[in-house]
């Protein structure tokens, strides 16, 4: 379940989690009902006109207006970007801004990645071939075996033969748990001299197999077997090995210094696999099961012996793993920066790495930061941004030296910024908004922090006229009494503070996920507000950006404090006179669905309908890597899993619910949703259930779910049985 990516990574999203209620691929978009109900012409009239609201851009901060499209001459004289669609240039020496024809010589690279051709894998899978960096080998996984070809793949000889359908082992591919959770895309990976071929081999023989049938919509029925494991059975058991291209030997590497593959053993899980830049060593991440101790671990890729090169532990949670950190190496080959959360708030650390030993913290902060901008070794400069303005959403660009000192940001902390900095180094494109600011686009000083010329604005011409309104954000207690978290409303533009309105919770929920939280960045409401609702998000101490030791409060409790925290968000708004705190929904997908589920019981003074898409219901059901992490495991667990089971509230079920699920969903096993409509049916609950035949892991039509909402928020009973 990857959508739990830190701000960082927020783009990833890529093999991230459905977070909303999405379209269901080839079911028609409207529903018999919907077009009689209320608020339906208004929203189709209003969508179109919504998503042209902010006019186009580039693709530099998402493209929505205020100047986008960044690039720069190599000199970093000329800075060309895109604001409403259009292309403009500014020279430096001038100081003018001319409008620019597109420059079609920028290409898009097609291929999945770099000495790959062809799309990316699906999901939680890996690619089955890799080619050496010289481009005169290529290795292939073909049936659970590594063979080794010429540039084409041509010639190809075997060098594993073990590995068999029958015996349950594979090499040059990973357990599909590994692709899902850790976003081990590869599984071969050869050296840089390309002498060297390290691979993965996985032994899967004590794994539960997990059976889906699909193609349920046609004449005959197919199977879909995978080793799935679940919280507290066994693992798949990972090793790696190295092959020799001259001369032919095999070396295992002893990824756990010899200790058995058991819970506590640190090797238990085996990933982001690479090279040191010299070749001379295999790097790879390793972790205990708990996930809640980590090593960056180096290897003699000619005898196998392994060396830590650092450690990291979280005792009282988990450490991030995914995506873990992974080091920018400096031109010696050897000095890496490091990112880590040891002192409660992710920060760089610079290493030895043939040392193996800290040199020294860069930043210090009591605040996250957030990404690298340019490792700048010619000035011993570090270029990142950071979660330091006046709210922790807000990112901020500092510059700092290697060695820790002269840390400066070089941005307003009242704003939000996404920066560029020139080839040069001596200035950086800035486009800074808030969530009621729309963005404006600066060239600004990178020794002093000065705006030096503006360069775009966001034309809220159209925005305005549609009525459109500014999201508000507020603030408001976690149920911790304590913690103060954020909040978000979005309006309708035909919004009249003198009557009341319904209110759709749009939500995921998960563990330092920040999909569907509170943004600093400006953008268009959500169209659902055109039906007449007030369309909420709310944070909880899930909500990334406050500092490791605040994620404690989910540990072993996934299902109860981040619940509870955003049900106080959502109660904290009953006191306006405009929100109708007796008619408020939720909806989500994945995560999201669970989320909503979960509301709908635990919170029913709060909830009164809720749409549910794909959820995990029982942590049981879901996977090792994923579920573990936060929940343990249930023989040691069993209260956490019990109280994060939907299915223990079932009986309590008194408000409206939409279930939906994919068939061929190979994430969320049906077997989720078959165990919750079990419970409810034995308890004689009623609900609605939406089935997506043959869809994998999605969310139910969007024309369906909001049916469900205006039937049960807004259109009343008696309405109802008048029509």
């Amino acid at each position: 379940m990857t959508s739990r990516a830190p701000a960082r990574v927020l783009a990833r999203a890529a093999a991230v989690i459905a977070v909303a209620a999405c379209i269901v691929p080839g079911v028609a978009r409207a529903q018999d009902r919907l077009k009689t109900m209320p608020g339906y012409a208004r929203y189709q009239r209003m969508l179109p006109e919504i998503r042209a609201a902010l006019g186009g851009g580039g693709g530099f901060r998402g493209g929505r207006g205020g100047g986008g499209g960044v690039t720069w001459s190599a000199d970093g004289r000329v800075v060309s970007f895109t604001n409403a669609g259009k292309e403009y240039q500014y020279d430096a020496r001038t100081r003018q801004i001319t409008e620019a024809p597109p420059d079609t010589s920028r290409a898009i690279n097609p291929t999945g990645g770099r000495g790959r051709g062809g799309v990316a894998p699906a999901r939680g899978r890996q690619f089955d071939f890799a080619v050496a960096p010289a481009g005169n080998h290529r290795a292939i996984y073909r049936d659970r075996n590594v063979w080794i070809g010429d540039s084409t793949g041509a010639n190809a000889v075997q060098i594993t033969t073990d590995g068999s359908v029958a015996n349950r082992i594979k090499y040059g591919t990973a357990s599909w748990v590994y692709g899902e959770e850790l976003s081990q895309r590869t599984a071969m990976w050869w050296s840089p001299d390309g002498k060297k071929l390290a691979y993965y081999r996985f032994d899967e023989s004590k794994v539960p197999d997990f059976y889906i049938t699909t193609d349920l919509t046609h004449l005959y029925d197919t199977l879909d077997v995978e080793a799935y494991p679940k919280p507290g059975v066994p693992n798949p058991v990972v090793d790696l090995y190295v092959y020799d291209v001259d001369t032919k030997a095999i070396t295992h590497v002893d990824v756990r210094d010899g200790k058995p593959f058991e819970n506590a053993t640190v090797g238990y899980y085996v990933y982001h696999v690479g090279w040191s830049p010299d070749g001379k060593e295999l790097t790879f991440m390793r972790a205990n099961r708990r996930q809640n101790v980590m090593e960056m671990t180096a290897c003699n890729p000619t005898s196998g012996a392994c060396r830590m090169v650092l450690r990291e532990d979280w005792p009282t949670g988990w450490v991030d793993d995914d995506p873990g950190p992974s080091p920018m190496w400096l031109a010696d080959s050897n000095r890496f920066v490091w990112e880590s959360e040891r002192n409660g708030f992710r920060n760089y650390y610079l290493y030895d790495f043939k040392a193996g030993k800290l040199l020294h913290p860069i930043t210090h902060g009591a605040f996250e930061v957030a990404s690298i901008e340019r490792l700048d070794e010619a000035h011993n400069t570090l270029y990142y941004t950071a979660r330091d303005g006046d709210n922790y959403l807000k990112t901020q660009f500092h510059r700092v030296k290697l060695d820790g000192t002269g840390d400066v940001r070089l941005t307003d902390p009242t704003l939000m910024h996404t920066v560029s900095l020139s080839p040069d180094g001596r200035t950086f494109v800035d486009v800074a908004e808030s969530h009621d600011q729309a963005p404006v686009t600066r060239l600004v000083d990178a020794t002093n922090g000065k705006v030096i010329q503006q360069l775009a604005t966001t034309d809220l011409t159209r925005f305005n006229a549609l009525g459109l309104k500014k999201p508000e954000m507020f603030t408001f207690t976690a149920a911790d009494g304590v913690t103060q978290l954020h909040g978000m409303i979005d309006f309708p533009s035909n919004f009249d503070p003198s009557k009341r309105y319904p209110v759709l919770v749009t939500v995921y929920g998960g563990p330092a996920s920040a999909s569907n939280t509170s943004t600093e960045r400006f953008g268009t409401p959500n169209p659902l507000t055109e039906y007449g609702f007030l369309v909420v998000r709310v944070d909880s101490r899930a909500t990334p950006g406050m500092g490791k030791k605040q994620l404690d409060a989910l540990y072993l409790k996934l299902g109860q404090t981040e619940m509870d925290d955003m049900a106080a968000g959502v109660k904290s708004l009953f006191t306006r006179p405009y929100v109708d705190g007796a008619h408020v929904g939720i909806y989500g997908t994945s995560y999201g669905g669970y989320t909503s589920l979960m509301e709908l019981l635990r919170h029913p003074e709060v909830f009164s309908a809720a749409s549910a898409s794909s959820p995990p219901t029982d942590w049981r059901n879901y996977d090792t890597i994923y579920t573990e992490r936060y929940m343990w495991i249930p023989q040691e667990n069993a209260e956490g899993y019990d109280k994060g089971s939907a299915m223990t509230y079932a009986p309590s079920l008194s408000k409206r619910l939409m279930l939906y699920y994919g068939t061929a969903d190979n994430n969320v096993h049906n077997t989720n949703m078959m165990q919750l409509i079990t419970a409810l049916q034995h308890a004689g609950k009623s609900f609605d259930v939406q089935v997506g035949p043959d869809q994998g892991h999605s969310g139910i039509n969007g024309d369906r779910m909001m049916e469900f909402f205006i039937e049960n928020l807004v259109v009343t009973q008696s309405a109802l049985g008048a029509q």
